[in-house]
């Protein structure tokens, strides 16, 4: 069974200049590469008439598989409706259903309808119209020389909405593709190149089909091993022992064994324990909550935390000892202790979290460089404390500081 191949284009001056953040080929990427094509490019592109043909022409001479987002929209610059009619020999014609939605838009919000907006329901006469029920501008699936061309709107949740009930089924059923099966373990505490030469010999007995890849991420290292296979529970199978080899040779550093964020990893052990915790933040200003909140059912383990930048706080809600911070300053082993010991008695919890530490650009010292991070986690019973020296921006630093510290209260509990 041959490979079907995909490429992205994404259509868009503020995707080039930085203005916008392009979100929606990764989660096409994701969705394409569950059913087992593979994206072999993903290409931004201008609105400009000349780069969008370049585009089409490079990237159809290359995948079976062309998805388009962008240029949609109402306005001027939104070209890629009128480039893509001339592109496979078409002419515009009114799509009657979206035209009714435009109309019942509009007319519901007491709206004039302008004549831009009645063009959004014109379509190329040579293509299938994929209907939004999400918004205004239509998908657009073309087909020529065998390749697949859709074109749908830049908005995300439009997009996806299309992707889902009409790109993704559509692909399914026209394509026969191979089962690609992907297992990924979370690692901490060991560089890349540490990590690579404890796996020399594990991933040069890998079979020729079975890949694998070092992600680097903040504080932690993912390694993802991919399989190609005629079958999903063959190829499967096959991975699942060589995933479980390399996770025995590396359980040390093992965080978890699938892809989650390291809020959720904590959580799982939080709520498997009935447990709770609580955090106290200074220089993270409460991104450590924020990472553990930002997982659906958190309430049940996270109580509060608090936010004691300024010194003062520090001995006001937390009870740190005016003398400690004189004697040792903020960013100590001595204050994070007393900050964990404070938020447990004060937000009642099992568990609790505490950094305080000097983020740069600025503010650091000879003894106390930008960068260095004091951590400590704790129950009633026991407190571990952790100094990092950290290398990096502003920005790098809180969010290394708080996978960090997530990760040391992980391995207490």
């Amino acid at each position: 069974m041959e490979k079907i191949t995909a490429s992205i284009i994404t259509i868009g001056d503020e995707l080039l200049i930085g203005q916008t953040i392009d979100t929606n080929s990764a989660w096409m990427a994701q969705q394409l590469n569950n059913m087992g094509i593979w994206v072999q490019r993903r290409v931004a592109v201008g609105d400009t008439k000349p780069a969008i043909v370049e585009a089409l022409d490079a990237e159809g001479a290359a995948a079976d598989i062309i998805l388009i987002t962008g240029g949609l929209g109402p306005t001027a610059d939104d070209i890629t409706k009128p480039t893509l009619t001339e592109y496979f020999g078409g002419k515009l014609v009114v799509h009657e259903p979206t035209l009714q939605r435009l109309m019942q838009f509009f007319e519901s919000r007491g709206l004039p309808v302008l004549q831009r907006n009645v063009d959004q329901a014109l379509v190329p006469d040579v293509c299938t119209v994929l209907f939004n029920s999400w918004g205004l501008a239509p998908g657009m699936w073309f087909e020529k020389d065998g390749k697949v061309y859709v074109s749908m709107p830049g908005v995300p949740h439009e997009m996806k909405g299309i992707m889902e009930h009409h790109v993704l089924p559509r692909l399914q059923e026209q394509f026969q593709t191979r089962a690609v099966i992907h297992q990924t373990l979370l690692t901490s505490g060991m560089g890349e190149s540490f990590i690579a030469e404890r796996l020399l010999n594990f991933e040069a007995s890998l079979p020729a089909h079975i890949k694998l890849a070092y992600l680097p991420s903040y504080g932690l290292l993912k390694l993802r091993l991919t399989a190609l296979g005629e079958d999903k529970v063959s190829t499967a199978a096959e991975l699942k022992l060589h995933f479980q080899e390399m996770q025995t040779l590396l359980a040390d550093i093992t965080v978890a064994d699938e892809d989650i964020p390291m809020g959720e990893v904590l959580g799982r052990i939080l709520l498997a324990k009935g447990k709770t915790v609580g955090t106290a933040e200074s220089c993270t200003g409460g991104y450590i909550a924020h990472n553990i909140t930002a997982i659906p059912g958190s309430s049940a383990y996270f109580k509060g935390s608090v936010v004691t930048y300024a010194n003062e706080m520090k001995t006001k809600l937390l009870g740190v000892k005016e003398e400690t911070l004189a004697t040792h300053g903020a960013v100590s082993e001595a204050t994070v202790r007393e900050m964990v010991a404070g938020a447990l008695q004060l937000l009642e919890t099992d568990y609790a979290i505490a950094v305080s530490g000097i983020m740069g650009p600025d503010g650091g010292s000879p003894e106390k460089p930008v960068g260095t991070v004091w951590i400590a986690v704790g129950s009633a019973e026991k407190i571990v404390t952790v100094k990092h020296r950290l290398l990096y921006d502003r920005e790098r630093n809180i969010h290394m500081t708080a996978i960090y510290a997530m990760n040391e209260l992980r391995k207490l509990i």
